[in-house]
């Protein structure tokens, strides 16, 4: 329910955070408890009161739910900052019950649950939602009741649950908030405006299997209005940027409804979070994003992400953690897909190469048993977001874009408020596409690593006038391997383009060209992931930002160190070190790595500029503000604005860098 921010931000981008690492951790479905028992919730009826004067939270939910095995004690996930005052059956029998570890509730009928029989349950509670304390992950906060803007998001437990992003369920949600409060759900009555008569109160139904189950209530304006059916829902601080973004949205929702097909809902909520939370999170019929991801020229990939959702793990969900690469992952491509279609396929080229650093980064078992890694790992996180990304760019380059998209709108109708396995993907993908599709599979699902390719050839000419052939032979590391791979010849005059199957560790190919063969490319657009230096430079890097969002500066400095001994000219590696000894005020450790920095390879552009604004920073923080102004100004000449440099440095020119006192 919680989604990752663009891949963009790992290596195309200045600055990250501790952000990044509540990114890594919360993308995919929360951990349930230990002794989970098998029963399965199938609806709720919750009547819900805010109280954000004094954070307090009141409720009484009714659950519905089947017992799979017969059992004893029922144990349900609820936040730990919430006191059950009782529990009753249907025939309002009080039922005993405790609270156990890792915010569980343990729930003992007077008689065992039967096998197959259904059972509806009333839970009584409330409590102070302040801070993280209770919440599923230490130190965030996923439910909140306070003013401007209070969030009972699914994945907080702010109801009885189990079976979180698996078990789907139906929903009526009754919401009582202050005056001048304006709460936002899945499935509005009325159009999200208090019920008629009501002193602020809501309602919310969702008659469809799914995860409604998210509030987010607060002091917001009249929504903006795309279309009909697109609503932004701001503070009054995001009021002048809520148009453009919702023209955004408007657009993200129409390329997907042409791509996927029609959504189970044709209204979309697009609503503003608070920064004390997660920067992004997705509900049926709502896309909720931070205020600070509103409005930057980047942000849309943000947006298209979210609501991306819509489709993959609204509309169908995982049915088993090890399927959860279904939907993230094509949350993640379809971020992409719409990335090409708004910014062209050199956007999309160099995206790939970002989301396939995430895919290595932690390919250590197979993505299809994803399941046996914590849910909040980086490792789990790396497989099912990228790595599942770039599974869904191999197929669509194995099968073709109209088979891929066939296959993609295929799985959504078949499995529409179902769950899917990946077995289940892998018939469809092969009936779609008519193609034999158990090798691909093999290899990215089944299997882990990928090829190192090497090229070896000769040119011969040909008699008569008729040109040049190119014999070689492609050479990798994987004995299994079998997946078509396209080879680029450079001559003098045409270049050609020939698709080359490849078999084994060795396959041989013959090409054909009038002019002199120049440089012949193995898979020169990243149509398949593999292993290269440079791909090598770029894990280390990525796995150096993910520790020091987590607060292992010396884990990171080592990574990057990898990162340099594969490439010594790596201008990212020498900016990120540069990043850390800034932080831990080593300024001349700091200034000798942006140095490096701006001696290197130049790749990506951006470290130019900002190595510029960074050792101009240097040097007012160390009062050399007569060799600070150059440096700004250097900034200025290279004509890059990538995050704001430019800005920061005819800031900077005008007044000092000082930093703040709570840094």
């Amino acid at each position: 329910m919680i989604t990752l921010r663009s891949v963009q931000t790992f290596a195309h981008l200045p600055r990250i955070g501790c952000l990044l690492a509540v990114l890594l951790i919360l993308a995919a479905p929360l951990a349930g408890a230990a002794d989970r028992v098998p029963i399965q919730i199938t609806a709720y009826t919750i009547d819900a009161e805010l109280k954000p004067e004094t954070h307090m939270l009141t409720c009484v939910t009714r659950v519905t739910f089947t017992d799979l095995d017969p059992v004893q004690t029922a144990v349900f996930d609820l936040h730990g900052a919430l006191r059950v005052d009782k529990v009753t059956d249907s025939k309002n029998v009080s039922l005993s019950g405790e609270r156990g570890a890792e915010a569980t509730l343990r729930i003992t009928p007077a008689q065992p649950l039967s096998k197959g029989q259904t059972y509806t349950w009333t839970f009584y509670y409330s409590g102070a939602l302040e801070t993280d304390a209770g919440g599923p992950v230490d130190g965030l906060k996923l439910a909140y009741v306070g003013d401007p803007t209070s969030y009972l998001l699914y994945g907080g437990r702010w109801f009885p649950t189990v079976g979180y992003l698996i078990d789907r369920f139906t929903a009526e949600i009754h919401v009582k908030v202050p005056a001048g409060y304006t709460a936002i759900g899945s499935g509005a009555q009325g159009g999200g405006k208090p019920i008629a008569g009501g002193a602020n109160e809501f309602d919310f139904s969702w008659k469809k299997p799914g995860f409604p189950g998210t509030i987010i209530a607060g002091k917001f304006g009249p929504p903006t209005s795309a279309a009909a059916n697109i609503h932004v829902y701001t503070t009054e601080d995001k009021k002048a940027a809520a148009q453009e973004y919702g023209q955004s949205a408007l657009r993200i929702f129409a390329y997907f409804t042409s791509t996927f097909g029609l959504p189970e809902s044709s209204t979309l909520n697009v609503v503003e979070l608070p920064e004390d939370t997660v920067p992004t999170y997705w509900a049926p019929e709502i896309a909720a994003v931070a205020g600070t991801r509103m409005g930057g020229k980047t942000d849309f990939r943000v947006l298209a992400n979210t609501i991306a959702h819509q489709w993959w793990g609204s509309e169908m969900s995982p049915a088993t953690l090890n399927d959860t690469w279904i939907t993230n992952g094509m949350a993640r491509y379809g971020e992409l897909m719409y990335l090409e279609d708004a910014a062209g396929k050199s956007a999309l080229d160099n995206a790939i190469l970002d989301v396939s650093a995430g895919a290595l980064a932690y390919d250590t078992i197979p993505l299809s048993s994803a399941g046996r890694l914590g849910v909040f790992t980086p490792e789990f996180q790396s497989m099912t977001l990228d790595k599942g990304a770039v599974v869904y760019h191999m197929l669509r380059w194995e099968v073709g874009d109209d088979s891929f998209v066939k296959i993609l709108r295929a799985v959504l109708s078949q499995y529409t408020d179902k769950g899917i396995r990946t077995t289940d993907f892998e018939k469809v993908a092969e009936a779609q596409s008519q193609q034999q599709l158990t090798p691909f599979f093999a290899q990215w699902l089944d299997g882990t690593g990928a090829p190192t390719f090497t090229n070896k050839y000769a040119i011969y000419r040909l008699g008569n006038n008729k040109g040049f052939r190119t014999i070689g032979e492609i050479q990798q590391d994987l004995d299994l391997f079998n997946m078509p791979v396209d080879l680029r010849i450079e001559t003098d005059g045409k270049t050609e383009n020939k698709r080359v199957t490849v078999v084994g560790t060795d396959s041989q190919y013959v090409v054909d060209t009038f002019g002199r063969p120049r440089h012949v490319q193995i898979d020169p657009e990243n149509w398949v992931l593999k292993s290269t230096p440079n791909m090598q430079v770029r894990v280390s890097i990525l796995k150096g930002q993910q520790l020091v969002a987590q607060g292992d500066v010396s884990g990171a400095l080592a990574e990057y160190q990898k990162a340099l001994q594969a490439n010594p000219q790596s201008s990212l590696a020498h900016y990120r070190i540069a990043e850390i000894f800034f932080n831990q005020r080593n300024y001349q450790s700091a200034i000798n790595s942006y140095r490096d920095c701006l001696r290197g390879d130049g790749d990506p552009k951006w470290t130019e500029v900002w190595s510029h604004v960074q050792i101009g920073k240097i040097f007012d923080l160390t009062g050399q503000r007569d060799r600070a102004v150059p440096e700004y100004r250097q900034a200025l000449q290279t004509n890059d604005n990538t995050g704001g440099a430019l800005n920061e440095a005819r800031h900077y020119l005008q007044t000092p860098f000082k930093r703040a006192d709570t840094e």
